[in-house]
Formats: C-alpha cells, sequence, structure tokens
C-alpha cells in the first residue's frame, strides 16, 4: 500500500500551496485515479510520489518504507510517465528503450529480452525502427508507456497518459493500462478526463486546491442516498428547510438525505405552494461529474 501522510508543498513565490496537508492511502494491485481540474495538485502529489518534488512537510511510504530508501534500494520500484514526451527525437523507438534500460541497469541479454517485450504490449515492434520524431501522437505516448514499464515496476505513476491522442489509441491505452495490475503493477493515474478515470479506476481521489476532497471505491463515490433539488432563484425560506431536513449546498441548491417517496411528494408540494420554481431533482446513481460538481460547484476542465 502506498500511504501519504499529511504531505504539504508550496513552489517558491506561488501565493497558495500545492499540496496541503494531503493524506490518502493507495492500495495495491488496482488502478487509482487522481481526478480534479487543472491545478488541483494532481502533478505535484505524483512528482513527490516519484521523488522529483521533495515536500516540505509529511511523508511518503510504499509497505511502509520510506520513498527515498525504497528508492536507493530498487530503482525500479517506481516509474513515472510523466505528460510531456520523455524520450529522445532523433533516436529510435529501439534505440530509446535500449537507452533507458542502460539507466536501469539491465544486461545486455536481460536488456534485449525486456524491450522485446515492452514493444509487444504497446505495439510498437512494427515501429521499433522509426525516429521518435517521426510518430504519430498515439505511438508517442505509447512509446512513453513502453520506456516506463521496461523495469517492471511495483508502481506505475501515469500523468495524462491520453493527452492529445485519437480515439483509437486512447481506446488501447487505457486497455492496457487496466490490464497492468494483473501483471503485477500497481497504477496511480492521473486525469482531468472524467470518463477515463470512470472507466478504468476501481478507486480514486478527487483533488482540488491541493486537499482531498473525497476518496474511496468509485461504485461507493457514486452511490448517492440524497435528494439534490436546485431553484430557479432566490434562496428557500428557513421554514421551509427546516419542516423539510433540506441542507443547503450551494447558493439555490439543498440536499434531502435519504427521502422516501412521501418525502420528496410533500416536498414538491411545498415548493409549489409557495411558488418557488424547480430547476432540477436529482437523486439515484450519479457520474463522476455530479459528483465533483456537487463538491466544487465548478467544472472540472476550468
Amino acid at each position: 500500500m502506498l500511504s501519504v501522510e499529511a504531505v504539504s508543498h508550496t513552489y517558491a513565490g506561488a501565493p497558495q500551496p500545492a499540496l496541503c496537508d494531503l493524506s490518502l492511502q493507495v492500495p495495491d494491485g488496482g488502478v487509482y485515479g487522481l481526478l480534479g481540474p487543472n491545478g488541483a495538485g494532481k502533478t505535484s502529489l505524483i512528482s513527490a510520489i516519484a521523488g522529483i518534488l521533495h515536500p516540505d512537510r509529511g511523508e511518503i511510504r510504499l509497505d511502509g518504507q520510506l520513498l527515498a530508501s525504497l528508492r536507493r534500494e530498487d530503482a525500479r520500484a517506481i516509474a513515472l510517465v510523466p505528460q510531456d514526451h520523455a524520450f529522445y527525437p532523433m533516436l529510435t523507438v529501439r534505440e530509446n528503450l535500449r537507452f533507458f534500460a542502460g539507466i536501469l541497469d539491465f544486461s545486455a541479454a536481460g536488456g534485449r529480452r525486456r524491450i522485446d517485450e515492452c514493444l509487444a504490449f504497446a505495439r510498437l515492434t512494427q515501429v521499433a525502427d522509426q525516429r521518435a520524431e517521426h510518430l504519430s501522437g498515439g505511438l508517442r505516448r505509447r512509446l512513453n508507456l513502453a520506456i516506463g514499464l521496461l523495469g517492471q515496476p511495483r508502481l506505475l505513476l501515469l500523468d495524462e497518459p491520453t493527452v492529445g491522442v485519437d480515439p483509437q489509441s486512447r481506446h488501447f491505452l487505457l486497455e492496457s493500462i487496466a490490464a497492468l495490475p494483473a501483471a503485477g503493477t500497481s497504477v496511480i493515474y492521473t486525469s482531468h478526463y472524467m470518463e477515463e478515470v470512470q472507466a478504468i479506476c476501481r478507486q480514486l481521489a478527487i483533488l482540488d486546491q491541493g486537499r482531498v476532497l473525497l476518496a474511496g471505491p468509485l461504485d461507493s463515490l457514486l452511490c448517492h442516498d440524497e435528494a439534490v433539488i436546485e431553484i430557479a432563484g432566490g434562496e428557500l425560506p428557513a421554514a421551509l428547510c427546516e419542516q423539510h431536513g433540506l441542507a443547503a449546498r450551494a447558493p439555490g441548491c439543498y440536499g434531502l438525505s435519504r427521502p422516501d417517496t412521501a418525502a420528496l411528494a410533500g416536498l414538491l408540494a411545498s415548493l409549489a405552494g409557495a411558488g418557488i420554481g424547480l430547476k432540477r431533482l436529482h437523486y439515484g446513481q450519479q457520474d463522476l461529474e455530479q459528483v465533483f460538481m456537487g463538491l466544487t460547484r465548478r467544472s472540472l476542465r476550468d
């Protein structure tokens, strides 16, 4: 298990922290999603786990061992596939993999074998002798992934791995990433694409402003036992809120916990009797966008 314990970090000159007393538990053996808008702290957290960023405060452990100690013992234990293309454009696909295999201190025979395995996994064998600068956007993302998998890491960190690819390449990447835990690699997957996280992650955390807003199994996060109503304008009278047990969630938005049919019918009748227009009523299963909007009241893509 990866344990992030009260991690905080403020970049030099920044008006507010990128990570603010952030704690998170990421179980082994799955794809764990980090979801949030730009600037939420996803990349900063990933950089801290990868050892690129040294937080001002807090600790990060993998299976109880501090990451700094783990990296000294096993440089291959954690791998990062960053947002940017992390390879040499003037080298071929195979030459790039050979270079990074050398950094990971593979033997000659072991390196050749692992390179062939990664080429096959990422379906790059046919373009292995092409220079990376001539690859399409989707192939470049697949080369990024192949490089990250060279050392057969226990934990693979993927930071926005599908940015700028066509739908077919995105489908292949998501399918490939979802298969990694079965081969022994746990994955942390960061994205602001809600549909990707919902498709391949069984557990996730929603971040914003360097904090964890919500975390847990996907099914439990999407299960909603509160009816949410939005009214056409203004605020509801305090007496009506008290009568029906409504709690304010945002301006013009109210929640009613675990309502039954009679409670909903009574609420709607009271609204109609008071001449209050109803914009929206939602109850039941949500998607990630609805969960996020209920927490932050703003778009994921701002």
